[in-house]
């Protein structure tokens, strides 16, 4: 075992060193210095939590002993985080000795950056703080946090870990030298120095590792059993007799941690890691790029084990039938060439990654090349959780912020979108202590750094600066209006509560039963009755994301683009789910087929399109279609059965109880004198609509300004009378009873097929249709 120190002080020559596996720590765990332990194993070597232990792999490095998880009781298992797992030189999977240690008080320890485009400047002191009774060795890969350690420590080892902030992100840190040599703690007496320059660590692991990459699980699985088990024991696929994997192909959205994933692969296999970017690649000489890509290949050879990794595969290897250029073709020959060529590839395997699959050459998608293609896509809601946790490891928390909360509330966002998040929290948080600060000193006094914390407003603030990137192209929102604004459609709002809110909050209770929800809603009533409202409520509610369109959006002049934009909006929707799509005026965009002889051919095709995507072979998973519309008698039958639009929602005029409860809401900021009694002025108001309510509630305002000037105090309840006698219901008695007729009609127009729609046969079938009736 190369590289080991002969340090570690054994406390009792009656304990014996146990055999143990090694497995991932949690990742809201690393960098807190922890081995967790099994109860059972701990008392073999006689010790407590909170004692430290030293982990012989490759290396040698120490931690404190913590309990281990629940479901690791019974296992030999030794859980430990990314650093620990550089330091001791072994991955998941592989076997350590574990002792019992003592750690002696350091007289002087050093550190420096771990990271090569890294300079540090500060005291030692805030070092001293962070890492005070961290077990050190020389070598060590170590980070600094500025959060409370994790729930279930004990409180004395959570004492022990748990230090002020040190800076607002996570660093790492080699531990250069000890003074004394092997196993030490910083106590009050340690003089501590940090270097500005980088010094490698022991480990080769100082940037990115498994820890550093949340929501993957499954596919850090798949990568490991692709990309590590193929470079660290090679011996296997030759007893089986088969060639090991040669590529993986990474595809999914932008931003979701490819490229970080297949550095965090070679860091924890060990391997010597190539990288090559597109644009760097290609070259104005004839034969240049191809020679710029043999010497990668040639370079990951003599160093193998190796990882190359293809970023934007898809801008050096394009469909050849698609690519104009020459250097392009050959290029992709080349690459094809090198994938599997002549020569044997030996432990060398090539991770690739693009956001458009469907651009690559055909040739290169095929085992022997890409052996698989991983699909690394949006992550949910515990995906997102891990991702936070990463990305505010070393952010020094307010007591009120809830990651689990922002978990919640952050659909759709990658992890490039939860780091710009974090980043945006804490600018707000710096700009909070802005007049504190003395521009003109060279440094930020303690005190000031102390205060420093990021606080759940701060992350909230953030929120409204960063959507997620998937969705820059469309008008993402999470709007401002719920139930409580709105008055006056109980029956509707229950309906969306059931169809909508209830599936969204608790899909595991549709699951349990067996149903599905609903995909769709129509929501028809005269104008001005609040359908677009109770729309962007219903979004609030479920804490699901809000995709507004307008029917003019999506029509194009242009053969095929109107359908091309309403496929490319659902599959929006699917990546930011749980999503509530609304349209509104629906009948514009998707009016019933075959009605006229001179219908315009886009929007029938645009009919086809929404039909496909409602219920078509991509599963709309959270995905929510609301439609709106005054004229429902217009819209297509088809997409009006269960399936596609499966619930048609009557919004009419609100009663008089609902009409109090709507001008209570307009009147809500309005100074009102005494004899105002909204009660009156609601049964007054006879099939008045939202709008037309609050028109009267305007009116009311303005007739006020004009009998007492600007000065205007108050509203009176003869500003009411007058405003109410100038104003006039939108919708008739003629217009509702229509409206109420219309409601048990709907559905069974969905069901038949009419005359219409038989007109879109062919005339012959037609007529053989008739031909068989007569026989």
């Amino acid at each position: 075992m190369a590289d080991k120190d002969p340090a570690s002080v054994t406390a009792d020559a009656g304990t014996r060193a146990v055999r143990l596996q090694v497995a991932a720590a949690r990742q809201e765990e690393s960098g807190q210095g922890i081995a967790r332990l099994p109860k059972a194993t701990m008392g073999r070597l006689g010790i407590t939590e909170g004692d430290i232990v030293s982990i012989e792999g490759k290396r040698s490095t120490a931690a404190r002993a913590v309990l281990a998880y629940a479901e690791d009781e019974g296992l030999e298992v030794i859980r430990l985080d990314g650093l620990q797992r550089a330091n001791a030189g072994v991955g998941s999977g592989d076997h350590v000795q574990v002792d019992r240690a003592e750690s002696r008080p350091a007289t002087r320890v050093v550190f420096a950056p771990a990271q090569q485009d890294m300079r540090l400047q500060g005291p030692g002191q805030a070092l001293k703080r962070n890492f005070f009774g961290r077990p050190l060795v020389a070598g060590d890969l170590v980070a600094t946090t500025g959060q409370t350690p994790v729930r279930d420590m004990p409180p004395q080892v959570a004492r022990m870990l748990n230090a002020p902030a040190f800076a607002l992100t996570q660093i790492r840190l080699t531990v250069v030298s000890t003074s004394p040599k092997g196993i030490v703690h910083i106590d009050e007496n340690t003089e501590v120095e940090l270097r500005e320059e980088y010094e490698e660590a022991r480990g080769s692991r100082g940037e990115v590792n498994y820890d550093d990459v949340g929501g993957m699980g499954d596919t850090i699985q798949q990568l490991r059993e692709m990309v590590e088990l193929p470079l660290r024991y090679p011996e296997l696929f030759t007893r089986l007799g088969v060639d090991p994997p040669k590529g993986v192909l990474l595809h999914g959205p932008p931003g979701t941690g490819k490229t970080r994933l297949a550095r965090a692969v070679a860091n924890e296999s060990e391997a010597s890691f190539f990288t090559i970017n597109g644009p760097e690649i290609m070259g104005s000489a004839y034969g240049e790029s191809e020679r710029r890509l043999r010497e990668v290949f040639e370079e990951a050879a003599k160093s193998s084990p190796s990882i190359v990794f293809i970023d934007e595969i898809d801008s050096i290897a394009p469909k050849r039938s698609q690519s104009p250029g020459e250097a392009e073709k050959r290029l992709v020959a080349q690459l094809l060439t090198l994938m599997d060529g002549l020569h044997a590839r030996s432990h060398i395997v090539v991770i690739a990654a693009t956001n458009r699959p469907d651009a690559l050459d055909e040739a290169l998608r095929r085992p022997g090349r890409f052996d698989r293609e991983i699909v690394i896509g949006v992550p949910d809601e515990s995906g997102r959780r891990e991702v936070l946790g990463i990305h505010t490891r070393g952010m020094p928390l307010g007591d009120g912020v809830d990651l689990d909360e922002l978990a919640r509330t952050t659909h759709g966002f990658v992890g490039a979108d939860i780091a710009a998040l974090a980043r945006e929290a804490a600018i707000e948080a710096v700009r909070r202590i802005m007049p504190q600060l003395d521009l003109e000193a060279q440094t930020i006094p303690p005190e000031v750094l102390e205060k420093l914390v990021v606080t759940r407003d701060d992350f909230l603030a953030a929120l409204k600066r960063v959507q997620p990137s998937a969705m820059r192209e469309v008008m993402v929102q999470v709007p401002n209006i719920g139930w409580a604004d709105i008055g006056g459609a109980d029956e509707a709002q229950e309906k969306l509560k059931e169809g909508i809110e209830l599936p969204l909050k608790h899909p595991e209770a549709f699951r349990r039963l067996g149903i599905r929800p609903a995909k769709g809603f129509l929501l028809y009533g005269p104008p001005g009755t609040g359908k677009t409202l109770l729309a962007k409520a219903v979004a609030k509610e479920s804490e699901a994301n809000f995709i507004s369109v307008k029917s003019s959006d999506l029509l194009s002049k242009w053969y095929g683009e109107s359908e091309q934009q309403l496929s490319r909006l659902f599959a929006r929707a699917r990546q930011v789910a749980p999503c509530v799509i609304f349209i509104d005026e629906i009948d514009s965009l998707v009016p019933a087929r075959g009605t006229s002889g001179n219908e315009p051919q886009v929007t029938a095709r645009v009919v086809n399109t929404m039909l496909a995507e409602m219920d078509g072979m991509e599963e709309l998973a959270s995905v929510v279609l609301i439609g709106a519309t005054n004229r429902p008698g217009l819209v297509d039958p088809a997409l009006l059965r269960p399936g596609r639009l499966d619930e048609l929602v009557y919004v009419g005029t609100p009663d008089a109880k609902g009409r109090e409860h709507i001008l209570k809401i307009h009147t809500g900021k309005m100074p009102m004198a005494s004899d105002v009694d909204l009660g009156a002025i609601a049964r007054e108001a006879e099939r008045f609509t939202g709008a037309d309510l609050e028109d009267v509630v305007r009116r009311a305002g303005l007739n006020a300004i004009r009998r007492a000037g600007a000065d205007a105090a108050e509203v009176n309840g003869a500003d009411f009378r007058e405003a109410l006698a100038d104003s006039r219901a939108t919708v008739s008695a003629e217009m509702e009873t229509e409206y109420l007729k219309m409601k048990g009609e709907l559905k069974k127009r969905a069901a038949e097929v009419t005359s219409t729609q038989i007109g879109f046969l062919a005339p012959g079938m037609v007529q053989s249709t008739r031909e068989r009736k007569h026989d």
